[in-house]
């Protein structure tokens, strides 16, 4: 796709043009709030910005939702019909008009200050590349108890991050997709990886962590900017640990993708050493979830739903097969649970 052509309204007084981008597919009732949130924003003077939604091949009333606020926001909607978030990102920043490109999800609320506190951090840090903000809780309903008191602990299933300081961004604490912003060159020389990223209801991931894990080892840097705050939606389904332990699972088999498998012996179409691995961990998992503090067994829950994220990869491939980001683990790769009752909204 080329490149996408100059802004045509921006006029001598505006001095930075943003683009917001948000991916979705077949959401339209969570992103009808976030667009309604989006309307309260601030915007910094001699700022112009443009709010760019790909529909990822919706099915759903996303297109409705859209034309009811083409009067109130600056929308640019766009469609990719070939599925995966990496390819709906693609389309974003192949179209984006903007200097800068800040990203939010379908499910999220911004704050009012949002904007101005990423205009703010651009000006501040002009060298910078990558930026990230503070991503809070936003749960349907009320959470377990157990949920709620160790959601901090949970922070990456939830796509939660905490930024009190405009620290340096590192490659051990990167930002999520659901509140982050790059220079927009930077972005169209690193694309994502189609091979990464939610597909429909396969739980890969990573594909934002990779962008990032390159620039910065490219020598690109990047702050986090504590005033750039949003919620992020957390429905009861996903209260639960069967979600937690498909979250961990995919995680997991994202990680085995990235680096290209472990081959050994195999037994049944699996390592050895993998099912005494996915064993352990399930019985540790299961024993300490009836005795023990849930800052006990969700620390076993966590390895438990990786083991077996693990497992369900076809191991039956060439290693040489499977490595790198783009290897054939992908469509190989489908997480299930061991068979067991969970209830939405509280534990398993």
């Amino acid at each position: 796709m080329p490149a996408a052509a100059p802004y045509p309204h921006m006029g001598p007084d505006v001095s930075l043009l943003i683009t917001v981008a948000i991916c979705t597919r077949n959401r339209a009732r969570l992103l009808r709030q976030t667009l309604e949130q989006m309307t309260r924003l601030a915007i910094p003077p001699a700022v112009m910005w443009e709010l760019i939604v790909v529909e990822n091949n919706c099915s759903d009333d996303s297109a409705g939702v859209l034309s009811e606020f083409r009067e109130r926001l600056p929308i640019r909607a766009i469609s990719e019909e070939t599925l995966g978030l990496s390819n709906a990102r693609n389309a974003a920043v192949a179209s984006a008009r903007g200097q800068y490109i800040v990203w939010t999800d379908d499910d999220v609320l911004v704050d009012e200050g949002w904007l101005t506190a990423y205009v703010s951090a651009f000006e501040r840090y002009p060298d910078a590349t990558i930026f990230g903000g503070p991503i809070s809780p936003w749960f349907e309903g009320r959470p377990p108890r157990w949920l709620e008191n160790a959601v901090t602990d949970l922070g990456s299933a939830f796509a939660l991050r905490q930024a009190d300081r405009e620290d340096p961004i590192t490659e051990r604490n990167t930002p999520f997709g659901a509140n982050m912003a790059f220079r927009t060159d930077v972005m169209r020389s690193t694309p994502f990886d189609p091979a990464l990223g939610r597909v429909g209801k396969v739980m890969l991931g990573c594909e934002e962590t990779a962008v990032m894990e390159k620039l910065l080892t490219q020598g690109h840097t990047g702050r986090w900017v504590p005033g750039a705050r949003v919620r992020h939606y957390i429905p009861t389904a996903r209260q639960n640990t069967a979600y937690l332990r498909r979250y961990y699972g995919g995680d997991a088999a994202t990680q085995q993708l990235l680096s290209g498998g472990q081959h050994a012996r195999v037994l049944f179409g699996k390592p050895r050493w993998m099912w005494r691995e996915v064993i352990t961990r399930e019985v540790v998992y299961r024993l300490h979830r009836l005795y023990t503090h849930p800052a006990t067994w969700i620390a076993d829950l966590k390895l438990a739903g990786a083991a077996w994220g693990r497992f369900q990869l076809d191991w039956t491939r060439p290693a040489e097969s499977n490595s790198g980001a783009g290897g054939a683990w992908t469509n190989a790769y489908r997480y299930v649970t061991p068979a067991t009752k969970s209830t939405a909204g509280g534990a398993r």
